[in-house]
């Protein structure tokens, strides 16, 4: 299993990085979505600060769990979601169907439980032997979503998209309705979750630096240097000074 990356950080700047449509040109489907998820919103809230409150196990957080799947992110309970799924031998937590195609996989912790790469491995692993791209890790009040990609044999990258926890004040109801939508059966099965993910992708460092170093940036960065300072710079030296100012020397 290989380490997990991270696309940039998801803060309060969430709202410039996800596409938007407004007022009459957006689709119907998203309308219905989002209404759906802030009205779920406000409806959890009070069940997730009780069990918070009473330190609530394992079973009681699924339960909650089940009905944040279904009151906010739209899945039927009969026809999208699969309790104890059985992947060879073992046994997830929930499988998430959509059209019978399995599309995800979900983890639950206790909602006292901190999230922990230890979980993460549990349901990385079901992603890896089904096929599946998408991994959800959750404790109900915090969701993390994950995107899981084998590379060769039993390695895989693994990429935390976001995280989004349900009880955070200082996080906008806006902003929580933009990352459920994402998780959302509808979020998913419109690549919307797809094109966040390739969206983020485009501006992690991961992308930026070797962009950044290769020849055709390079010699137009050299050209408007000369430009600027008269002086026809050694390329050498400017990827070098380059390398050095993002910290890839």
């Amino acid at each position: 299993m290989s380490d997990v990356t991270s696309v940039p950080h998801v803060s309060s700047e969430i709202a410039k990085a996800i596409p938007k449509t407004v007022g009459n040109s957006m689709p119907k489907w998203e309308q219905t979505a989002r209404a759906r998820i802030q009205g779920g919103l406000k409806k959890m809230l009070k069940p997730t600060l009780m069990l918070k409150e009473k330190d609530a196990g394992e079973a009681d957080t699924r339960h909650l769990v089940t009905d944040i799947l279904f009151e906010l992110l739209g899945y039927d309970k009969y026809e999208n979601l699969t309790a104890e799924f059985s992947v060879k031998g073992d046994f997830a937590d929930y499988g998430i169907r959509i059209e019978k195609q399995l599309v995800a996989f979900v983890e639950v912790k206790r909602i006292s439980q901190k999230l922990l790469i230890s979980h993460l491995r549990q349901v990385e692993s079901y992603a890896l032997k089904e096929g599946v791209q998408w991994a959800i890790l959750t404790n109900a009040q915090v969701w993390q979503a994950y995107h899981v990609m084998p590379v060769k044999g039993q390695q895989s990258e693994v990429t935390l998209i976001f995280e989004v926890d349900l009880l955070e004040e200082s996080v906008k109801p806006a902003t929580k309705t933009d990352l459920l939508l994402l998780l959302s059966k509808e979020g998913i099965s419109k690549g919307k979750l797809s094109e966040f993910l390739a969206a983020r992708i485009a501006v992690s460092p991961k992308t930026l630096k070797p962009t950044i170093v290769c020849d055709e940036v390079l010699g137009a960065i050299r050209k408007e240097i000369k430009r600027r300072t008269k002086h026809n710079v050694d390329p050498k030296d400017l990827k070098a000074a380059v390398r050095k100012l993002i910290g890839d020397d």
